[in-house]
């Protein structure tokens, strides 16, 4: 990869402009040598919506994602479209040659996602991954932590989410399994992402239970009524012996916080709370209980994830800048939805499955 001459202002396009194009677009906003040049959406409403937070000119603002590509105005390409898009537009800007962060899942089907990662191989750009909870303050302190040693050799992970339920999108198209991959791709991608890069090894079983109990009931549409989980509960084993669990609920908005992850290991236990920004150490020895708060004076703007997304672009920028390769792979992209699939056909399924029944 390349390096950028010092002092490039980094141009980038849009591609979806709908509530995480517009998240993109405000992280952008507040980056040093960064600027959106370039927007593209089939969504009139949606298309008007990210020119005015982008303040970009009629003759940059596109229908098709392809003319933006080929537009010539862009150095770096931020994926955020719909799941069920990304396959055949990770296609088009591959062959394209610019840089790009796709937004997770990286598809909604392991087919498309292999053949995604295999197409990107030759790619001479930057491609990373956005899987933004790695960089959520307190999560961040932890999985550091854990890996400079301090809970000693990991033997469990567990990760709870409690939240509100799934948000409206254009045409109400994250309701429907068909397209978001199911809640276990769609949204569990990043705490499956999480767990694997906590322990550092790789998954080979999965089992899961999980529902839709209260979420999207009465909805009805022209597909017929929405067939999203909103709770789960599942376990996965990993080849160095650890296990990770997720517990899910999408109907538990009073909660204190919304994400907790807890790592024990044969040293010590370490806790991160989200959004209290809080991360504990529990000793097995003498030492007293401790608790810090953790954030990151780098945040300009801190959006919908806590800062998470602009941190994400910090290290995306850097790394077009210095041609270094990118922190957060398609590959781990890959095998957070390998997970999230193996938890929903073990559901369906009611039995264990194995990653190689579905990686092959």
């Amino acid at each position: 990869m390349t390096a950028m001459a010092a002092g490039t202002v980094v141009r980038y396009g849009i591609i979806g402009t709908g509530m995480m194009g517009i998240e993109h677009i405000e992280n952008i906003n507040a980056l040093e040598g960064a600027t959106v040049t370039a927007i593209s959406d089939p969504d009139a409403g949606s298309r008007a919506l990210g020119q005015k937070v982008a303040r970009l000119d009629d003759d940059a603002v596109f229908v098709d994602h392809r003319d933006l590509l080929a537009s010539g105005v862009v150095d770096a390409v931020v994926l955020s479209s719909p799941n069920f898009t990304h396959a055949e537009i990770l296609a088009d800007i591959i062959e394209s040659d610019l840089h790009f962060l796709a937004e997770k899942p990286l598809c909604t089907t392991i087919e498309d996602a292999v053949a995604v990662v295999e197409h990107a191989r030759g790619h001479g750009a930057v491609g990373w991954m956005g899987l933004e909870y790695r960089y959520k303050p307190p999560i961040a302190k932890l999985v550091a932590e854990v890996h400079a040693g301090v809970v000693g050799d990991v033997k469990m992970v567990a990760i709870r989410e409690h939240r509100f339920p799934f948000l409206p999108k254009v045409g109400d198209w994250n309701r429907f399994k068909s397209n978001t991959g199911g809640t276990l791709v769609e949204k569990c991608c990043h705490f499956f992402d999480l767990m694997t890069l906590i322990i550092g090894s790789d998954p080979v079983r999965v089992y899961a239970s999980g529902s839709q109990a209260v979420n999207h009931l009465d909805e009805r549409y022209d597909e017929g009524a929405p067939d999203i989980l909103d709770n789960a509960f599942v376990i996965v084993d990993y080849a160095n012996g650890a296990r990770a669990s997720l517990d899910l609920c999408m109907f538990a908005e009073g909660s204190r916080n919304e994400q907790e992850v807890s790592v024990v290991g044969d040293a010590a236990k370490m806790e991160a709370f989200v959004p209290e920004n809080l991360v504990r150490y529990s000793y097995r020895d003498a030492r007293p209980l401790e608790e810090v708060t953790v954030t990151d004076d780098r945040i300009t703007y801190p959006g919908l994830h806590e800062g998470a997304s602009y941190l994400e672009h910090l290290d995306f920028l850097d790394a077009i800048r210095n041609g270094t390769p990118p922190k957060v792979t398609l590959e781990d992209g890959l095998m957070s939805v390998a997970v999230g699939i193996a938890a929903h056909r073990s559901i369906d399924e009611g039995r264990p499955l194995y990653l190689s029944e579905v990686l092959g």
